[in-house]
């Protein structure tokens, strides 16, 4: 049940970040620079497989060990550098392979992608720490 609830807290902050994000603060820079390349509507199967494997690794790698630890700021460092090297290896990839994939983007996405790593782990475990040592003690 722990892990769960874990889970399920990562997701849904992780969900609200993106949305946010891709909805109203960069949607602009997103459609006037990579426009062309966007599709009507989203593929919502794709994109909710992505989510439900994404925060699982956000979990293993980043916010297991803050709450081991009992300390958000583990967290927060592993979930950035989760983030910059997976949405880096996106970003990269899309550059070296597609024409017209915009550079500003890629590293503005790759920014986001380490800042939302960082605060959706971090905001998990200090969400979760008391309730976690409660469980310990």
């Amino acid at each position: 049940m722990k892990h769960a609830t874990t889970y399920g807290l990562a997701l849904l902050i992780f969900l609200l970040l993106d949305f946010l994000w891709l909805g109203f603060v960069a949607r602009g820079l997103y459609v006037s620079r990579i426009g062309e390349m966007m599709l009507d509507r989203p593929k919502w199967g794709v994109a909710g497989v992505f989510y439900a494997l994404y925060v699982i690794g956000l979990v293993y790698f980043a916010i297991s060990a803050g709450l081991e630890a009992g300390n958000w700021r583990i967290a927060a460092v592993n979930g950035a550098l989760f983030g910059f090297f997976t949405y880096l290896t996106y970003n990269a990839t899309n550059l070296s392979v597609f024409r017209g994939y915009d550079p500003v983007v890629a590293v503005v996405d790759t920014a986001w992608g380490t800042l939302m790593g960082a605060v959706a782990s971090g905001v998990t475990v200090a969400i979760l720490v008391p309730f976690w040592r409660d469980t310990h003690s």
